[in-house]
């Protein structure tokens, strides 16, 4: 059988800090002149309600979403799914909780000629934080602390219980762009935390059969992938192997032709106790429509450059200055 591929190359966005440093005060003659120039300047402080309310917009909620057609494969995690245009995906996502902004992700992508055409290649979506000026020393201290967490090969986290965190890769031309894949990562609340076999009834009860479930590591695995007509793939089928999905937001995807929908989710347990779930990763990729979107946008693009290099020769035909010769 012939596979036609295609891989995402994504590069891990960072999270930018806002720094401020400490300088020494000057003695005047009215009394010291740090403290003074502090109270004049006005705070930049502010609550994550009020970073979130001023960084998301207009949010329509609930969100209209049509549900799946009888018969075929359940494709959303919280109402979000391929097919929803850039528009729509966005809005979905920050219905899902409050305090969720989206953010353009530039920096990461599918590796193709976009003709100087701008695209919107996906998006990202995390909680809003309180901004809160920092001095040069506590900017160190927590890097020491990051650093040292690093070296003791600490859990990974990069967000608090009670957190989500979203990435939603876009494809089409330029101002119609639209989902092919979701991913979402939830980590619950402390003391709140479910047990993992609730977690995997859950996902069950929501997506159905499913194609492969197996531990690596701590993590628990679970994989449901169908081909191009909706026909859910099983240990026999020679598409097992190949129709893979990811689960984590700062994975990338791949795209087949030969794949259709594939849900994947990782299940990871809390370290101090196993039966009990720390966070929850979920992704959907709908893989033959994807693989169509990069190609038809691909090919698109061409066209519109093709386009803007004839138009420029039309344009010369009357408008360009005869050689002096």
């Amino acid at each position: 059988m012939h596979t036609s591929q295609l891989a995402g190359l994504l590069l891990i966005a960072g999270l930018l800090c806002a720094c401020g440093a400490d300088k020494a005060g000057t003695a005047t003659a009215g009394g010291n002149g740090r403290a003074a120039a502090q109270a004049a300047a006005p705070s930049d402080d502010a609550s994550a309600e009020d970073v979130a309310a001023a960084a998301r917009g207009d949010v329509d909620c609930p969100v209209d979403a049509a549900p799946n057609a009888p018969g075929t494969p359940v494709d959303d995690i919280v109402g979000v799914r391929p097919g929803m245009s850039y528009e729509q995906a966005a809005n979905a996502v920050m219905c899902s909780g409050p305090l969720l902004v989206v953010k353009p992700e530039n920096s990461r992508g599918f590796e193709i000629n976009t003709f100087g055409q701008t695209l919107r290649q996906g998006f990202s979506a995390r909680f809003a934080e309180p901004r809160v000026h920092k001095s040069g020393r506590q900017i160190v201290q927590e890097m020491e602390r990051d650093a040292m967490a690093r070296g003791m090969n600490a859990v990974r986290q990069d967000m608090q219980p009670g957190q989500s965190k979203w990435f939603v890769a876009t494809m089409g031309m330029p101002g119609q762009e639209k989902a092919i894949s979701v991913a979402r990562e939830q980590w619950f609340e402390q003391d709140r935390n479910p047990t993992v076999d609730s977690v995997e009834q859950a996902l069950l009860a929501k997506y159905g059969t499913s194609t492969e479930r197996n531990d690596q590591g701590d993590t628990h695995q679970l994989r449901w992938a169908y081909d191009p007509r909706g026909r859910l793939i099983t240990e026999t089928s020679p598409l097992f192997n190949q129709c893979r999905g990811a689960a984590d937001p700062d994975s990338g995807v791949s795209l087949s032709a030969d794949c259709g929908l594939v849900v994947a989710a990782n299940v990871v347990p809390l370290r101090g106790n196993p039966a009990l779930a720390q966070y929850l990763q979920v992704g959907v990729v709908d893989q033959a429509g994807g693989y169509q979107a990069l190609t038809d946008t691909q090919q698109g693009l061409q066209a519109m450059d093709a386009e803007r290099r004839a138009q420029q020769v039309r344009e010369a035909g009357k408008n360009a200055q005869a050689p002096q010769l």
